[in-house]
């Protein structure tokens, strides 16, 4: 993935309550509905992935975890629709691992162009850590826009002693503990091979 964005991997980052949400962006109020994506919902998360970025490397690269028994988790993908049902964001949850503890990695997450900047995508990202929270898990990471997702709670991923396997700029790899109970691994995230890194 390093490879097919180059310098500006860096800030791609992957953008995107459950059931029905209201967020609000720029001044514009949507409802959103969210749930986890079914089978019939396969074409449009392809559709909207290709739409959102400029070439197919995030589709393909959310096909390719949908196929990985060990990195994909069902009910840890998300989408965000309409009131009439049409899908217009999208966020994914898989399984990685910082030093041999299990944790989850953010992304991709996607809206379609026309649905930009109106919530779908907080929709859908908010509704995936939820399910997490709900599935028990600990701890999710992600790389992307400093300025976007530590309105989630991310923070720097240094902080807790956690780093990738590539070099970029500390405040792009961030961490969100979901249960701040359980100790937080730190070390090296290895993600899954799908990521190419």
């Amino acid at each position: 993935m390093r490879r097919e964005h180059g310098a500006e991997y860096r800030c791609t980052g992957y953008v995107l309550h459950p059931h029905a949400s209201t967020e609000t962006d720029l001044n514009t109020t949507m409802n959103w509905i969210t749930r986890p994506e079914t089978a019939a919902d396969l074409d449009r998360i392809r559709e909207v992935n290709l739409a959102a970025f400029p070439t197919s490397h995030e589709a393909d690269l959310v096909e390719a975890l949908r196929a990985d028994r060990e990195a994909w988790i069902p009910g840890l993908s998300w989408v965000a629709q309409e009131p009439d049902g049409a899908i217009a964001g999208f966020a994914l949850l898989t399984r990685c691992h910082v030093d041999g503890a299990p944790a989850l990695t953010l992304g991709p997450c996607a809206v379609s162009p026309e649905h930009q900047r109106r919530g779908a995508g907080s929709a859908a990202i908010r509704a995936a850590l939820d399910a997490a929270r709900e599935q028990g898990e600990g701890l999710v990471l992600v790389l992307g826009h400093a300025e976007y997702y530590p309105r989630f709670g991310f923070t720097p991923a240094s902080g807790h002693g956690i780093r990738p396997p590539f070099d970029v700029e500390d405040k792009y790899m961030m961490a969100l503990v979901l249960d701040p109970a359980r100790p937080v691994p730190a070390g090296t995230i290895r993600y899954p091979a799908a990521f190419g890194v």
